[in-house]
């Protein structure tokens, strides 16, 4: 069973960047299919990125494309998503996830495994 610990949140102003990084424990993250949903307050928790297991395809949510870049390295069992361009409407928790599945899947429930989540506040 996979452990996900994500940092790099923090509090920044729009237009800046920020890193969020997600290390994965207890087994080997290249097994699973990883990606970053956001939830802000009051609202559904949304896929914001998913990679697939070899890294070669991402997938992205229209609201960041462009904008925003998964990535892995299976080396450090851990998984990355590059945030530029950062809007106030981006403020939200930000959680890793994983997944067996290789169907990409927008629904939270698809993934088996969570981070505890990072904050990430863009003011105006």
């Amino acid at each position: 069973q996979v452990q996900l610990v994500e940092s790099g949140g923090g509090l920044v102003q729009a237009g800046a960047s920020l890193r969020l990084s997600c290390a994965a424990s207890g087994g080997t993250s290249s097994g699973y299919a990883m990606a970053w949903f956001r939830q802000a307050p009051g609202k559904e928790r949304e896929l914001v990125a998913r990679i697939t297991r070899s890294g070669n395809n991402a997938y992205y949510a229209d609201s960041v494309k462009g904008r925003f870049t998964i990535s892995r390295d299976s080396a450090k069992n851990t998984v990355y998503v590059e945030m530029n361009s950062l809007k106030p409407e981006d403020t939200a928790v930000y959680y890793c996830a994983a997944t067996e599945s290789v169907v990409v899947s927008r629904a939270p429930r698809a993934y088996s495994y969570w981070g505890q989540g990072t904050q990430v506040t863009v003011s105006s």
